[in-house]
């Protein structure tokens, strides 16, 4: 397996992806927080989690003995 490498990032870069991973996970939290779903995308479709989530957008759990 080949290892990947991490990309040199400018600073400028750097500071911009630092404030963008800061928003996102403030975002993340008070969601938690205040008990509301979020929506990810899972690499095929969209997908909604938590307890409030809409049904047609919650995750399909493959049934383990099929």
């Amino acid at each position: 397996m080949s290892e990947q490498v991490k990309p040199t990032l400018s600073p400028n870069t750097q500071a911009m992806l630092d404030s963008l991973q800061s928003a996102v996970s403030k975002t993340l939290e008070r969601k938690r927080r205040l008990g509301q779903y979020v929506v990810q995308w899972d690499g095929h479709r969209p997908i909604a989690i938590g307890d409030d989530a809409p049904e047609e957008l919650k995750p399909v759990l493959s049934d383990p003995e099929s």
